[in-house]
């Protein structure tokens, strides 16, 4: 049971897999009509898709092992043919999450970073499997088989709530760290002429960022001067921060003020949320 455990892991790495390759057919469609935003947010959605694909096996697995010790059949030991598969499972997702780890740093992927890390996670499994198995041989308690593969559920169980609460954060366009806001703040401070950056809102499209920000300038500067300004702080904000998607920057004058404005970020808010977070 424990070595099916592992392997419904396993198997949800390849699902993983297998997702991703179809969704990156999706991402490479151009925006239109429809989708003028592109079709980035589909790894998004196939993130949460995956979430309950992963949670569903885990749980299947946990029901089937309590299943089988409330019965109280006693197992068979496992033949020796598991370690040898555990073993070669544990080398593999090891030469796996280094290739993925380094090719991802490579191509600046930050899904094929994530997916070595998973895979890391993954080889701790498999180690635990291993170590299950070896318990189960020399202490001849088949027992140890079915208490591995129930914590090997949990986990896959925990990993599957994981994304699902991750993906959310995306789908809801937030942000997790609001150091970028103050990244931002301070890109737009150094540029000449340009004032108080208000009702910044940043979110994420696939791995990009898609930046709105209102700014105040001198009123007196012409409409060309004004927009001056603003493809500077575009052209500053991607030079300063990697992966930025598109930049929509909304001229106001100095000292505008719009009493029903609700959504955004002031730099005000971001100095109240690090101090929250001390």
């Amino acid at each position: 049971m424990a070595v099916v455990a592992d392997g419904i892991d396993s198997a949800s790495d390849i699902a993983t897999s297998i997702i991703t390759l179809v969704t990156a057919r999706i991402l490479n469609k151009p925006p239109n009509v429809k989708y003028p935003y592109g079709y980035e947010k589909a790894d998004t959605v196939a993130t949460k898709a995956l979430s309950f694909i992963i949670f569903f096996a885990g749980a299947q697995l946990a029901i089937s092992t309590v299943q089988r010790i409330i019965s109280g059949d006693i197992p068979e030991i496992p033949g020796k043919l598991a370690l040898y598969i555990t073993v070669v499972s544990i080398f593999s997702k090891i030469a796996l999450a280094i290739y993925l780890k380094r090719t991802g740093k490579k191509m600046k992927s930050a899904m094929l970073i994530a997916n070595g890390q998973n895979m890391q996670n993954d080889v701790i499994i498999s180690l635990s499997v291993l170590l299950g198995l070896i318990f189960t041989f020399v202490l001849k308690m088949p027992l140890v088989d079915l208490i591995t593969a129930m914590a090997v559920s949990l986990w896959i169980m925990k990993v599957g709530i994981e994304i699902f609460f991750q993906s959310n954060i995306e789908l809801m366009d937030g942000m997790k760290d609001p150091v970028l806001y103050c990244e931002l703040f301070n890109i737009v401070k150094k540029v000449e002429g340009a004032s108080n950056p208000h009702r910044v809102r940043v979110r994420k499209i696939g791995s990009n960022l898609m930046i709105n920000m209102d700014i105040e300038v001198d009123p007196q500067l012409s409409v060309q001067q004004g927009h001056e300004i603003a493809k500077k702080i575009e052209q500053s904000i991607k030079e300063g921060l990697p992966n930025v998607y598109d930049i929509m920057v909304h001229i106001e004058p100095l000292g505008n003020k719009e009493e029903n404005e609700k959504f955004g970020i002031r730099e005000e808010d971001v100095k109240g949320m690090n101090q929250n977070n001390k």
